[in-house]
């Protein structure tokens, strides 16, 4: 048999062996653009873009032709060791994608560390923008950090985008225990009280005017007030989030709406101080669900509404399969006295509560201090279902508390399959109600018999129902 240096030319081996001693030729992001809005309570099922991580040595930002469409941060001048102010090249990172007719992604790359000031992104642009964050992005650390002439209320801010998708693996790093140590936050006072002195702390990530938004797979921690609020915006969609803040952060809402509707959050997980997902005036068409919220906060709330006299109006709310654990409260509405409009057709199903101290909760006497006076207009609360809320209680406070105006009570409030048991000590027979109206569709645990049936007095027909048709 001819050996094989006599049957292959010594070229091909050489040619061979050049390849297979070649270097991994590295995975380049696709983008395959924004998706159109979402039906109401449907869900979308999206391939998430996946990026390898890089080789210990980063490779240079690149600037071939094939990326076009692609703009790394870096390209703009960000340096990313979370030292150096990266505010201007994120800025003009921003400013080249929204002059593109196609979509464009900013890209912020994994194994970096972005310190950016307090910026408004802005909008329109010409076309649907991606923002995939990989890497990390930060504020400056604390008050003492931040340009004086910077706003203290806000620090990432889009405005009038519409179809954007702030997207990727990577982390948002509030830096926020020094805002919740301020001297005028609740818990730095004896008992609760606080001391004078500034307050104002910036909200994460905020959203204002703006419409066909998608935020998924964001890891948040420490935020320094909210983490994500979104104001005037309209069709939402969440997504696999991770919030994580002490359960002693002040304000650190997770997910904040007003005046917003066509909402979805779904398959997140938000452990905080405050709110898990706060609910204000304006909002409707919401759907949330495969929510886990806690350790900590004040579990799913709407509200709180009607403060200062001011009108809220929140309709068509659905909050279901979802886990509350050891939270102060489970599924909260929350009025001031004074206020007027409506709160109608909202329903909590499937949830299930773990060692909750207000599992279900409607409070129209809600009040952060000591001498609020009895009002006797208030934003109305009616058509209400509680289906198949089960798990455990804290025992300091009844499972179930029903307060409602003096004057325009809550109407129609329908409870069914209610099965809530203490996580200690002895069962609670006594749900609490005020003036309220409903019944329960099959037997509860505990029983509540201390809801009003039927129909209120006549009187009730001129409430304020009207300031939301």
């Amino acid at each position: 048999m001819a050996s094989l240096s006599t049957r292959v030319p010594l070229s091909l081996i050489v040619l061979f062996m050049g390849l297979l001693c070649s270097p991994a030729v590295t995975a380049r992001y696709h983008h395959h653009g924004h998706r159109g809005h979402h039906n109401n309570n449907k869900k979308q099922h999206r391939h998430n873009s996946h990026i390898s991580y890089p080789p210990s040595i980063s490779p240079e930002p690149s600037n071939s032709p094939a990326d076009v469409g692609v703009y790394d941060v870096r390209s703009f001048g960000a340096v990313g060791d979370g030292i150096v102010d990266d505010t201007e090249a994120f800025k003009a990172a921003w400013d080249a994608a929204c002059q593109v007719e196609s979509s464009a992604v900013i890209h912020v790359p994994v194994g970096y560390s972005f310190m950016i000031q307090s910026t408004i992104f802005t909008g329109p642009c010409q076309s649907g923008l991606v923002f995939q964050l990989e890497g990390t992005i930060m504020p400056p650390d604390g008050p003492e950090s931040w340009p004086s002439n910077n706003s203290k209320r806000q620090w990432l801010v889009f405005y009038r985008v519409n179809e954007l998708s702030l997207q990727g693996g990577g982390v948002i790093d509030g830096r926020g225990e020094e805002w919740w140590n301020l001297p005028c936050k609740p818990h730095k006072g004896p008992n609760g009280s606080t001391l004078p002195g500034p307050c104002d702390s910036p909200i994460a990530i905020r959203f204002f005017m703006s419409s066909n938004l998608t935020v998924e797979g964001i890891k948040m921690k420490n935020s320094p007030q909210f983490n994500f609020r979104f104001d005037n915006c309209k069709n939402v969609h969440i997504e696999s989030l991770h919030i994580t803040a002490p359960v002693w952060s002040p304000n650190t809402d997770g997910i904040h709406i007003e005046q917003t509707s066509n909402v979805e959050i779904y398959d997140s997980l938000i452990s905080n101080g405050d709110d898990c997902v706060s609910i204000g005036a304006g909002c409707y068409d919401v759907d949330i669900r495969n929510l886990t919220c806690g350790p900590g906060g004040h579990g799913i709330s709407i509200g709180s509404l009607g403060n200062h006299n001011s009108r809220a109006c929140v309709s068509n709310i659905t909050v279901r399969d979802s886990v509350i654990k050891q939270s102060d409260n489970g599924v909260r509405i929350k009025t001031w006295q004074g206020g007027y409009g409506a709160v109608s057709g909202v329903s909590f199903l499937n949830i299930h509560m773990d060692n909750v101290r207000n599992p279900i909760i409607i409070d129209q006497f809600y009040c952060l201090s000591k001498d609020c006076s009895n009002r006797t207009s208030a934003v109305s609360v009616s058509d209400i279902e509680y289906a198949s809320i089960k798990g455990t209680y804290d025992i300091r406070s009844p499972p179930m508390h029903f307060a409602c105006s003096d004057t325009i009570p809550c109407t129609n409030i329908t409870l069914s399959d209610i099965e809530l048991l203490p996580a200690q000590g002895d069962l609670v027979l006594d749900p609490f109600c005020w003036n309220a109206y409903g019944g329960q569709e099959t037997l509860t645990i505990p029983p509540i018999f201390c809801l009003l049936e039927g129909n209120p007095p006549a009187v009730f027909e001129n409430n304020d129902l009207g300031y939301c048709s």
